[in-house]
């Protein structure tokens, strides 16, 4: 079976620094990348950042460059999201996907929920004021 598991989300104040991570299971072989979205309470799920499994290329959406760094850990089969200077705004649950498409090359394409095959079940990130 397929599993992405996140973990590291909790309460943090703001101007700290937070590191979650996504394990992933099951045929991870088959991934052509892993990206991170976040959902607040009313409001879409929206494309945080994301990395080509092959070679590691990243991209960032416009609101997480600079504050934020994906990176991945293939021995680990785990993918990370290290967030600087969190702000409240950051208050989301954050969720990790796995894709197995060949679309993944384009800034674009690895922006779209549609892209992705697998999601884990997110971990919640409070920052407070």
């Amino acid at each position: 079976q397929v599993q992405l598991v996140e973990s590291g989300g909790g309460l943090v104040q703001a101007g700290g620094s937070l590191r979650l991570s996504c394990a992933a299971s099951g045929r991870t072989f088959t991934y052509s990348g892993m990206g991170w979205f976040r959902q607040a309470p009313g409001k879409e799920r929206e494309f945080v950042a994301a990395i080509k499994w092959s070679g590691g290329s990243t991209y960032y959406a416009d609101s997480a460059k600079g504050r934020f760094t994906v990176s991945r850990d293939n021995a680990k089969n785990t993918v990370y999201l290290e967030i600087f200077s969190l702000k409240p705004e950051d208050t989301a649950i954050y969720y990790c996907a796995a894709s197995t498409s060949i679309l993944f090359i384009t800034d674009h394409s690895m922006s779209q929920p549609a892209l992705y095959n697998f999601w884990g079940q997110g971990t919640q990130v409070t920052v407070s004021s």
